[in-house]
């Protein structure tokens, strides 16, 4: 008997002391850690304002290749969700939101120095009022590194079972933002590095229009001559095609980029047509959509005489289509239904030595984004809207005004490309065309559309 006395009051000792230590302990948690990346501050800012990218640089899919993610709310900024279930008890399910995101992202330029994103946090850890905060702060002597600070704050109140798991605060919620810390870096590591803050990019869904292709190149080192000496050749060769086809041309003229090399720029020149069906050698075709070429067609080395005129790198005839799906007009000339989809599309005044870098632009705010897309053959491309105006001394009174588009496509995390970008959402409009000056050129000074037909976009 006297042994279960000592055995209860042993207990009720034992109990007392764990409340008293349970109280004394902190009602609160906190755990963080930095990482100093190579990137401006606005690039990272755009990715972790977001979810799209989680997936990719998250902890949870290392844990189970077969976590589930699904993206809610909204887009892009507070209000941004994203939930997880896993059959993997280490992962569970849970959920993210952005609660805030400072300044606002149309504020962040050079001389803002920080900015703050805080994701809630809902999942089986224990406390209330768990969230992250990302922490981020420009540094470097050009201000092109950007210090991120993640931390984890939960609250335990008096619950002493919350709070004694601040003792494991460093398990789990730590190896999160570890891991995760250091895989962003890598997702970081992707994204070209230009400032794209001045870009006002809109996400289009575009129709598709049949056109008339010439594939064709030009050497980097023969500039905006070479180009335009490339381009005219190939839209000779459009109109001479249209005519004998008996079809118009509807449109402005349309480059699409296939390769800009170091050396040599690889592109298709093209123009609309108001026919979406061709009688080529003696049979009718409807045109169809380019399709990817198959893995031999990838991996077969182009010969001389394809590499000087990749339009015949198929050696197919008249009517017969090529290795990416395009119905052969001529030895040059092609035919597809182009376009199609969503693309992320950005506004350019100026000679068409910009477009290349409005391109990269268009790619980082993609991939900063979550905007997912394939260049084989989705590929860039871009449309003059407004021709350049030169007066009687060949000085520019009105730059041309180009409209770059970058096809998207879903994204494999779950998530379908949103309707509008940030700067959609948030009422920014596009640059109108340009003056000599900078300013919106005046409707007595601004030169006529290219083309009074309707643009490729719904």
């Amino acid at each position: 008997m006297t042994r279960v006395l000592e055995f209860i009051v042993a207990l009720i000792i034992v109990v007392v002391v764990g409340v008293v230590v349970g109280i004394i302990m902190p009602g609160s948690g906190h755990v963080e850690r930095s990482l100093v990346v190579s990137k401006d501050l606005r690039q990272v800012y755009d990715v972790v304002a977001n979810f799209r990218t989680f997936p990719d640089y998250a902890v949870l899919r290392a844990y189970d290749p077969r976590t589930q993610y699904t993206l809610s709310g909204n887009a892009y900024g507070a209000g941004s969700e994203i939930s997880w279930n896993s059959q993997d008890e280490k992962v569970g399910t849970g959920k993210l939101t952005v609660a805030s995101a400072t300044p606002d992202f149309s504020k962040i330029d050079t001389t803002v120095n920080s900015a703050q994103i805080i994701w809630n946090v809902d999942n089986d850890w224990r406390g209330s009022d768990k969230h992250f905060t990302l922490d981020l702060l420009r540094q470097g002597n050009t201000g092109k590194l950007t210090k991120i600070t993640w931390s984890y704050d939960v609250s335990y109140g008096f619950n002493l079972m919350d709070r004694y798991s601040n003792l494991y605060i460093h398990g789990q919620p730590d190896a999160f933002i570890q891991y995760s810390l250091n895989s962003l870096q890598n997702v970081l590591a992707g994204v070209p590095n230009i400032d794209y803050s001045a870009l006002d990019p809109y996400v289009q869904q575009t129709k598709p229009t049949p056109v008339l292709l010439v594939s064709t190149s030009m050497k980097r080192k023969d500039g905006l001559d070479g180009l335009n000496e490339a381009t005219d050749a190939a839209i000779k060769q459009i109109q001479d095609a249209a005519k004998k086809l008996g079809v118009q041309t509807n449109g402005p003229r349309i480059i699409f980029t296939t390769n800009y090399g170091d050396e040599t720029y690889t592109f298709d020149v093209a123009e609309p047509i108001n026919t979406d069906t061709l009688t080529v050698a003696g049979q009718s075709v409807k045109l169809t959509p380019p399709t990817p070429p198959s893995l031999n067609d990838q991996l077969q080395p182009a010969s001389s005489s394809t590499a000087a005129n990749p339009a015949n790198a198929d050696n197919t005839q008249p009517g017969g289509k090529d290795r990416f799906g395009r119905l052969v007009v001529d030895n040059n000339v092609r035919a597809t239904l182009a376009f199609g989809g969503p693309a992320l599309q950005a506004v350019w005044n100026g000679t068409a030595a910009g477009v290349p870098q409005t391109r990269d632009m268009l790619k980082a705010y993609s991939q900063t984004h979550g905007y997912k897309y394939d260049e084989v053959i989705n590929r860039l491309y871009d449309i003059l809207v407004q021709p350049e105006v030169k007066d009687n001394t060949g000085a520019i009174q009105t730059y041309a005004q180009f409209a770059v588009y970058l096809p998207l496509q879903d994204s494999s995390n779950g998530g379908a490309v949103p309707q509008q970008t940030p700067e959609q959402q948030a009422g920014i409009k596009q640059p109108a065309v340009m003056n000599a000056n900078g300013q919106p050129a005046s409707s007595s000074t601004a030169p006529a559309p290219a083309s009074t037909a309707a643009a490729p976009v719904k």
